[in-house]
């Protein structure tokens, strides 16, 4: 027999589509009646951050235009005026990269870091082994997967586990606590929500019918102030047209998988409150052995920036710019030594992430010097980001005094970065 909380319970699944239509938390709406004995819904960390997360296994050349990388003369850039050395300033602290990334506008580069990191392998099929910052994650698992089950609380989203919108070679998939997850482009996402009985053009129709729902439950036990949190959340008949129109509009113009698409896809799922992170790919030059001139490495520098930009852009329209950080890690950089004029090779001592968001200040966090015959990243001096031979984060725990950062950055306690991240240091240097 079906009890009426089961009944309720399935009423209400789709919760990330009920907490956009009716803007109460989707573990609220899970549970609703959890949620009134508890008196309160899931509460908040004022530090969680959702996290847009751009990856690569085919190693791009990012570390090739960045700051950091223009003090040694000896450092082999694009020659093409586009990527002339350009000055810009991270948090009044003047430096130089490749001209697009002085494009970003100045408040964006005020909460950018240029991370130098060795990932210590120049194998593309390790790009799951980077992502588990090469053995110093808890029980394997992977830094995007670790940030979602430390996130998905504090944000209340409908599922804790990521999701890969733009996986472009198989090392790129995510796993989450050890099991391979789906990859669900941009077209699959806009098939579902958009067509002609889809989730979004029902989007007011389910506003109402989740309220009759929930408004009875009123009469079975909620307290005067259960209903008043209910009350000061919930979203008008008219702000959900105001929702709605937006969301179709954007994906109904979704034609493909491409970067532009994947950015789309991912600004939606996070209004709706769907997953902590989403991984898109936006190519920064790929895997340039054969590129004459450093012809893609430019092109794709050039287009790969200005994506960021229409990101950055997208945020600030939704209101996300302080709620969503965006961060890169591939699974190696490429050479930078002489020589490098008409392509790279796998540089396992040498990777540049960057972060973008409200917790961290504008910064070059590590630097690079000359290993062997080419060049790596240098340790950190961790209480300031800065390159010293002399630092307390040696190159080799350099990706997980990465990932303990971005855990710190987001508001996890120390104990848990601790059990979570079992190496490295927290670079204090680079937080807001």
């Amino acid at each position: 027999m079906i009890t009426r909380r089961k009944g309720l319970q399935a009423t209400l699944l789709g919760a990330g589509l009920r907490a956009l239509a009716t803007g109460l938390p989707p573990s609220f709406l899970f549970d609703p009646r959890r949620a009134f004995a508890a008196g309160t819904a899931c509460g908040s960390n004022a530090k969680a951050q959702y996290i847009i997360f751009n990856t690569s296994g085919q190693g791009d050349p990012i570390n090739a235009s960045v700051p950091g990388t223009y003090d040694d003369p000896n450092i082999v850039h694009s020659t093409d005026p586009a990527m002339a050395p350009t000055p810009l300033t991270l948090q009044g602290r003047t430096t130089t990269a490749a001209a697009p990334w002085a494009t970003l506008p100045q408040a964006v580069l005020d909460r950018t870091c240029f991370w130098h990191l060795m990932t210590n392998t120049p194998v593309h099929p390790n790009e799951p082994h980077v992502l588990q910052l090469m053995g110093a994650t808890a029980a394997g698992e992977m830094l995007p997967s670790l940030l979602a089950k430390q996130l998905a609380p504090c944000l209340g989203t409908i599922q804790t586990q990521p999701i890969s919108l733009g996986a472009s070679t198989p090392s790129e998939g995510l796993s989450y606590s050890g099991a391979p997850l789906p990859i669900i482009p941009a077209l699959a996402l806009k098939a579902t929500l958009t067509s002609a009985p889809g989730a979004l053009t029902n989007l007011q129709a389910l506003r109402d019918q989740t309220m009759n729902q929930l408004y009875d439950l009123y009469k079975n036990g909620a307290t005067p102030a259960q209903q008043a949190f209910v009350d000061s959340m919930v979203t008008s008949q008219q702000q959900v047209r105001n929702i709605n129109q937006p969301l179709l509009d954007a994906l109904t113009s979704i034609t493909d998988n491409s970067v532009t698409s994947q950015i789309l896809a991912a600004v939606t799922l996070i209004q709706m409150k769907v997953t902590p992170v989403i991984a898109i790919h936006i190519p920064f030059g790929g895997d340039n052995h054969r590129d004459v001139g450093l012809a893609t490495e430019t092109a794709q520098t050039v287009s790969g920036v200005a994506a960021l930009n229409a990101l950055m852009q997208q945020l600030a329209t939704a209101g996300l710019t302080d709620q969503v950080t965006v961060m890169s890690l591939n699974v190696f950089g490429r050479t930078l030594g002489p020589g490098n004029t008409d392509g790279r090779q796998h540089n396992q001592n040498h990777q540049v992430s960057f972060t973008i968001g409200k917790p961290f200040k504008g910064s070059v966090i590590g630097g690079v010097a000359p290993i062997g015959s080419d060049y790596g990243a240098t340790a950190i001096e961790s209480a300031t980001g800065l390159s010293s031979a002399a630092g307390d984060v040696p190159a080799t725990q350099s990706l997980a005094a990465f990932g303990r950062t971005m855990l710190a950055a987001v508001g996890v306690p120390a104990a848990s970065i601790a059990t979570g991240v079992t190496t490295g240091k927290v670079v204090t240097g680079a937080l807001a």
